[in-house]
């Protein structure tokens, strides 16, 4: 019986906050709409709270209550997970509003939205590269934040994004078996990217472009591309001695080696 009850109120509850957020949509108070939109905000009913400061948000520019409600606004596009609007919303925010107590929170996350709007390292990488001008200009703005660490560790990410994605464009030229231009392409990698986590499979798909140049060149480029393949296999050698590509990496060796004593007997 007490568990109906409290069914009972619940759904009466319910059912009044429904008709409340019906009325204020429809009224022409905006007041209400005010009101309203901040007791939805608050109980995290974000969806319902955009449908209302959108109704009365050209109303509200230049009042005192904006800045709250701009606010709200922004952080209710980014709960909900839409970045592009809420980016363009923190942004406004902040220029808005400079002297705002949270206008260093808006900053940063709209520079976040960026972040989380960067896709995986296949697709294109332009937010990607909006994101790291945002966060980067925040951490220059705000070196003091306590939001610097995670500002760090999304530009770390973000970074690692581009590298792999520059990686995974070098190695494709392996894949397609343009040799030539996979040992160029994953030499300016290795350039480009001294430090990179990827140098091992890096000088390993270099060493293989080189072998497999060779092995399929006229007989006048073999000895001298094969010498180009040896040399590609001391540098992954010398760099990592007990390299996971060793036992495939000797094997191709040892063809190079017979190829060799094969064109100077």
């Amino acid at each position: 019986m007490g568990k109906k009850i409290v069914s009972l109120v619940l759904l009466v509850v319910l059912f009044a906050s429904c008709s409340e957020y019906q009325k204020a949509l429809k009224t022409e108070d905006v007041a209400v709409k005010f009101e309203m939109a901040t007791k939805l905000y608050e109980a995290e009913k974000y969806n319902d709270a955009i449908r209302l400061i959108e109704q009365i948000a050209p109303a509200y520019r230049g009042k005192p209550q904006a800045e709250k409600l701009f606010y709200m606004f922004s952080m209710s596009y980014y709960k909900t997970k839409q970045y592009y609007l809420a980016a363009y919303q923190f942004e406004s925010f902040a220029s808005g509003y400079p002297k705002s107590e949270k206008i260093e929170e808006a900053a940063y996350l709209g520079a976040k939205c960026f972040s989380k709007l960067s896709p995986v390292y296949s697709l294109d990488q332009t937010d990607t590269f909006k994101a790291i001008e945002k966060l980067q200009g925040f951490i220059d703005t705000y070196p003091n934040s306590t939001y610097i660490p995670e500002a760090n560790k999304s530009l770390r990410e973000l970074n690692d994004k581009l590298e792999k994605k520059v990686f995974e464009n070098a190695k494709q030229y392996n894949t397609i078996m343009d040799y030539k231009s996979a040992m160029v392409a994953l030499d300016n990698f290795v350039s480009d990217y001294p430090g990179t986590p990827y140098k091992e499979d890096a000088l390993f798909y270099k060493y293989d472009s080189a072998y497999k140049l060779a092995i399929n060149s006229v007989s006048d480029k073999m000895v001298e591309r094969l010498n180009v393949a040896k040399t590609a296999y001391g540098n992954l050698i010398k760099f990592k001695p007990d390299t996971k590509y060793k036992k495939v990496a000797d094997e191709m060796l040892a063809k190079i080696e017979t190829d060799l004593k094969n064109f100077t007997k």
